[in-house]
């Protein structure tokens, strides 16, 4: 009989690195270096005691833990037994690294353990906590019928900082999958009930691409064919059990690395370079889908034109720095307006646009109204510490009309209109009605007032 999956097991939340080191050198680069790295704190401790004492009070904080294998007061390794007590995943510093060490290391299940002999070991340990933090944001699946090695992999993945889910068959792990987009990986081994990994694999790709979802499969040595099948089904590698913990680790990095390039890429080709949002190429391919979803009666899509009051003169009188910067603030006030439900875009120059998909009972004035207050409240500043007023004029509609086009051309008369009523205001507008001398949507820049 399967078990049930278990529910997300998570990493750490903590964002603080505790490097227990007593060469001052090697603590004085690793600091310099973890510094460098977004949003992280540190605190370093040289001995096993001021290791406990820390602990006791703030082992919460931390997600992961540098230490130093020898220690004055702790000479045989004792500092990785403490920090482990304390659920907190370890990275090992080490001068050498021997066969008895290294059996040492996996027995203890650390994260991992890294030479200080050379610089490059430094840069070893610095990129292991970088990656950890960014392993955070990435849930894996783990599928197996034998709990306890379902459960020996999830352990390995929680010390390098993975969210994880469990399957006992491949039925369950499709269903995991499909009620859990933020899936990332997919560990599955082959020979299990009902529905086995090769099964589910090609299940997985029918919804699933390479590109989005990465799939290691695992076998029994002696089980022949069994690679070759894996990969023609749509796994992008492959172990043979039993398999070596840093083997493992290894297979797991390049496949999550070739994601993040592949998104990275994605992203690149599909934002606006300075303010980071959706261009305006990517805005037409989210929002046609939603408007054919608006106009069959599926959802109600707000549409809403913003443009920037006053923008030349904020370039002429701070300089087009002080203008990027309001920009970028804009359009972070955007970014945290839109939340599951809104899909902020540049459209180029001083102009945004947002798409909503409203809840029955939502106000679309009222959401409006706040984002344009949420603007008017930035406090930007010029090179002359004199603060940069912002406000935008915003016209809007949930009038469907026949295509995506036309509710932006109904969103630009309400622009036009808030500029007429004096700025930094929202209109709503109703049926579309032709702008004189537009046949459609303006280009950007062409409302040279402002």
């Amino acid at each position: 009989m399967n078990m049930p999956a278990q529910t997300l097991q998570e990493p750490r939340v903590g964002n603080r690195v505790l490097l227990v080191e007593d060469s001052r050198a090697i603590a004085t680069v690793l600091l310099s270096q973890f510094q460098q790295l977004r949003d992280l704190e540190c605190t370093h401790v040289t001995t096993l005691e001021d290791a406990r004492a820390f602990l006791r009070s703030s082992a919460r904080e931390v997600f992961v833990a540098v230490l130093d294998l020898n220690l004055p007061d702790a000479p045989d390794g004792e500092i990785v037994e403490l920090v482990q007590s304390f659920g907190i995943p370890v990275i090992v510093l080490t001068s050498s690294v021997d066969d008895e060490k290294r059996e040492y290391f996996l027995q203890r299940q650390v994260a991992d353990y890294v030479s200080k002999n050379h610089l490059a070991g430094i840069g070893i340990v610095v990129r292991l906590v970088e990656r950890m933090i960014e392993n955070r944001d990435s849930q894996v699946l783990v599928v197996d019928d034998s709990a306890a090695q379902r459960a020996y992999v999830c352990s390995l993945l929680f010390n390098h900082g993975y969210q994880t889910l469990q399957a006992a068959d491949g039925r369950e792990g499709l269903r995991l999958l499909q009620s859990n987009s933020d899936i990332r990986l997919v560990v599955t081994d082959y020979n299990m009930p009902d529905m086995n990994g090769l099964e589910m694999v090609e299940e997985m790709r029918r919804t699933r691409h390479a590109d989005d979802l990465a799939i290691i499969g695992i076998s029994a040595v002696n089980e022949k064919g069994v690679l070759a099948r894996f990969l023609k089904s749509g796994a992008n590698d492959f172990l043979t059990k039993p398999f070596e913990t840093e083997e493992l680790y290894c297979r797991i990095d390049q496949n999550m690395d070739m994601l993040r390039y592949v998104r990275e890429a994605r992203d690149a080709a599909n934002r606006d370079y300075l303010t980071k949002l959706y261009n305006r190429r990517y805005f037409f391919q989210r929002a046609t889908e939603l408007h054919a979803k608006a106009r069959s009666g599926e959802l109600r899509l707000l549409v809403a034109m913003l443009d920037a009051d006053h923008f030349k003169k904020i370039n002429d009188s701070y300089g087009h720095q002080t203008g990027d910067d309001a920009l970028v603030a804009m359009a972070k006030a955007l970014q945290a307006q839109s939340g599951r439900q809104g899909f902020p875009a540049r459209f180029g120059g001083e102009e945004f646009v947002y798409l909503q998909v409203l809840e029955i009972d939502q106000d679309p004035r009222e959401c409006l109204d706040y984002l344009r207050e949420q603007i008017a409240a930035i406090e930007l500043y010029g090179p002359d510490s004199q603060r940069v007023l912002l406000s935008v004029s915003i016209g809007a509609t949930l009038n469907p009309g026949e295509s995506i086009d036309e509710m932006l051309s109904i969103a630009d008369q309400g622009v036009y209109l808030a500029k007429e009523q004096g700025r930094n205001r929202v209109v709503m507008v109703g049926e579309p009605r032709p702008v004189p001398g537009n046949s459609g949507l303006l280009r950007s820049g062409a409302r040279s007032s402002s």
